[in-house]
């Protein structure tokens, strides 16, 4: 057994920076004083989400952005503690006023940026607001491996987690803003796509949601391998989720069976059973 404790910080956002960056530090200080490891905070938590929390056309806080990821990592290499910080990084091109990355910084126990991973798939309303990534990738916190999927992308296309997966992942985290529109009824189908993701794969699956009433449209939660919720938040409630997983029990079982036996299963098919592309 290889148990880690982990926490998934479910926090207010709003539009003010120094507000959002006061938060992030609140639960910083809770997690550490927790034994927690590796804490995970909302989509865009610095800055606030360009859809409905901060306007999607608000010129970008370069210089903030850089003091507050300074103050993050400061504080993880001072007290050990791994973190993934939603948040957004300026377009290289046009720093100040193009649009930002949708971003997740990965921040290693040692206070380092690992990398940071820009949301690769964008939703209507986010693609007035972000420039799209191009890669998931992943990373090793406490010589585990771990991938990062941001909201849409993780709920709505399987191929993103399954790509950290293949690159070894046995948790993946999945920063997430559903909170500013009345969809209740995405609520059970949110869960259902997070539980999945996780027992398609056989890892652990970390989604962090945010608190902004009154909509709150997914609860933030900690899949098991098996697709069973581990521990889960209250909805609408500002909690910080701390549990200890056993990180060997993702296997990754299901997604090496995808992978390696696709070919294998194919030939167990009688013919008749085929799909055929022949005229009748």
């Amino acid at each position: 057994m290889n148990f880690l404790k982990i926490a998934m910080a479910q926090v207010k956002q709003t539009d003010d920076m120094e507000r959002n960056g006061n938060k992030i530090l609140e639960y910083l200080e809770k997690a550490a004083s927790m034994g927690v490891k590796i804490v995970c905070f909302p989509e865009a938590q610095t800055a606030g989400y360009r859809v409905d929390v901060t306007a999607s056309d608000a010129p970008v806080q370069v210089e903030r952005l850089e003091a507050w990821h300074a103050i993050v990592r400061q504080f993880c290499g001072r007290h050990r503690m791994a973190c993934i910080l939603g948040t957004e990084t300026p377009l290289e091109s046009d720093p100040h006023h193009g649009k930002p990355y949708n971003s997740a910084m990965v921040i290693s126990e040692h206070g380092e940026i690992l990398g940071i991973h820009h949301k690769s798939k964008l939703t209507p309303m986010d693609a007035l607001a972000y420039t799209a990534g191009r890669e998931v990738d992943s990373y090793s916190l406490f010589g585990v491996t771990v991938g990062v999927v941001i909201c849409f992308e993780g709920f709505r296309f399987a191929q993103t987690t399954e790509h950290c997966v293949g690159q070894g992942a046995q948790i993946v985290f999945h920063p997430q803003n559903n909170t500013t529109r009345p969809n209740d009824w995405k609520i059970p189908i949110h869960q259902a796509m997070i539980q999945t993701r996780a027992a398609e794969n056989t890892i652990w699956f970390a989604s962090c949601n945010c608190v902004h009433v009154p909509h709150q449209n997914c609860r933030s939660m900690i899949v098991a391998p098996s697709g069973e919720i581990h521990a889960a938040c209250e909805m609408k409630k500002e909690e910080l989720l701390t549990t200890e997983i056993d990180v060997d029990r993702a296997t990754r079982a299901m997604f090496q069976f995808d992978t390696a036996d696709r070919d294998d299963v194919a030939n167990m098919l009688d013919p008749p059973t085929r799909c055929s592309t022949s005229n009748r």
